[in-house]
């Protein structure tokens, strides 16, 4: 009796240890680590399309469940992220989790309204022309409390410095209806208009992300977060 319970024991250790194994093995393939050999063989196109195909699984509730211990350990020394992402700082608009990426895979500069300045810049020129991403996203959201302060004309300490960046969308957007951060058609046009022109202030003000988007070398684009659903929506 004892010999058998043994090996009962036994047995049921080795399905265990054997299903941990198999498990370990069978991680998708979105969970591999970004290397620069990696990063230098995905084209900026493709760069876009793992953005839009992690979207896809973020809103349809299939994402990937990777070891980030495992990518902690195997990004201590390097990264090559493929893309770089311009978002606001809204604690519902996480970049990594909108788009289904892991540890090492995207560059992230947060900044209230994701308006362009100097120090956005200057930090994707180092993504992009040092690090190697191969795509930039402005992401701009749905309801955005910065777009609506802009609309508004809040004043309040640095946040009106802020802002100030954003009113030049306000004034190129065309009125919905009354232009008032009440009005909900008219807050999302200010967002989308913001997001196009930080696309358009980039390779404008930046010779390096200009000369790098001429040569094929770099896609940006922008983008739209729908909080409501998830989605991600691209702008022509």
């Amino acid at each position: 009796m004892l010999n058998r319970r043994m090996f009962c024991q036994c047995a049921s250790l080795a399905l265990f240890t054997g299903a941990s194994v198999g498990n370990a093995r069978a991680e998708p393939a979105e969970c591999a680590v970004f290397t620069p050999d990696r990063q230098q063989h995905i084209s900026p196109d493709e760069a876009i399309a793992r953005l839009k195909a992690g979207n896809d699984r973020f809103v349809s509730g299939a994402t990937v469940n990777c070891d980030l211990m495992t990518q902690v350990r195997e990004t201590a020394k390097t990264q090559a992220p493929f893309a770089a992402i311009v978002g606001c700082i809204d604690s519902r608009v996480p970049p990594e989790l909108v788009f289904d990426q892991r540890i090492g895979d995207v560059f992230c500069a947060r900044i209230a309204g994701n308006f362009i300045n100097d120090d956005i810049i200057g930090s994707l020129e180092f993504a992009t022309q040092v690090s190697g991403a191969r795509a930039i996203v402005v992401l701009g959201h749905s309801s955005c409390g910065a777009i609506k302060g802009a609309i508004d004309g809040v004043k309040l300490g640095h946040l009106t410095g802020v802002l100030a960046h954003i009113r030049p969308a306000v004034s190129a957007s065309k009125a919905v209806g009354k232009p008032s951060s009440k009005n909900d058609a008219f807050v999302q046009a200010v967002a989308e208009t913001n997001a196009r022109m930080a696309v358009a202030a980039l390779t404008k003000r930046s010779p390096i992300l200009k000369a790098m988007a001429e040569k094929g070398e770099l896609r940006v684009a922008a983008a739209m977060h729908d909080l409501a659903t998830g989605r991600v929506s691209w702008l022509s």
